[in-house]
């Protein structure tokens, strides 16, 4: 079961990806004595990694019930 719902999910990360546009339009500007500089769009893209991560494991409960399987096997030369 998922900690988090995937509709929160959905929602931070398009928060997190308006986050990113909105720092590659400016990291920093002033306006005569004050300025503004935004968060470091390292963290931002590490936030966005995060939020996609739990998206897709909310994503893959919904379809597979929340089993991750795997296989294994022993090749055999006869």
């Amino acid at each position: 079961m998922a900690i988090f719902s995937k509709e929160l999910c959905t929602q931070k990360l398009r928060t997190w990806l308006a986050a990113e546009d909105a720092i590659a339009t400016g990291q920093r500007y002033q306006i005569d004595d004050r300025s503004l500089t935004r968060a470091d769009l390292y963290d931002v893209r590490k936030e966005i990694e995060f939020w996609a991560a739990r998206l897709a494991e909310c994503e893959n409960e919904e379809q597979h019930g929340g089993r991750i399987r795997a296989f294994r096997f022993v090749p055999r030369d006869l």
